[in-house]
């Protein structure tokens, strides 16, 4: 017992405390006012704003590009419907009946024959 008391007392002989930091405007007495964390927060935190910056318009025009597309795509589609309709009906009028059907709905006769106007007709369907 007697070598643990003569170890304990040791202890606080041989323990050196340091000097409790002042503050001096309100900053610790080692301090330079310079906080390096966050400066270097802050650069990243700009350079992470500067490519969103740098990458907003393209992909804004990409976007953009996306939408035409669709809208184009659309329109050729609606046109090769067209196309392939007036195909046909220029296949269909190469026979001569059904061009000379055609003439006459639109109000053509033959050369001698008389055209007669008939109104009060009600509309047919």
């Amino acid at each position: 017992m007697t070598s643990r008391s003569a170890s304990a007392r040791q202890r606080p002989e041989h323990r050196q405390l340091l000097p409790r930091p002042r503050l001096v405007e309100g900053r610790p007495s080692g301090a330079n006012g310079i906080r390096w964390d966050r400066i270097g927060r802050l650069v990243v935190l700009g350079v992470c704003a500067l490519v969103v910056l740098l990458y907003a318009r393209p992909l804004a025009a990409i976007l953009s590009a996306r939408g035409e597309a669709a809208t184009r795509h659309a329109e050729l589609t609606k046109l090769e419907r067209e196309h392939s309709q007036l195909s046909k009906r220029v296949e269909a009028l190469k026979n001569p009946a059904a061009l000379e059907r055609e003439a006459r709905r639109l109000g053509m006769v033959k050369p001698g024959e008389k055209a007669y106007v008939i109104k009060g007709l009600p509309d047919s369907p």
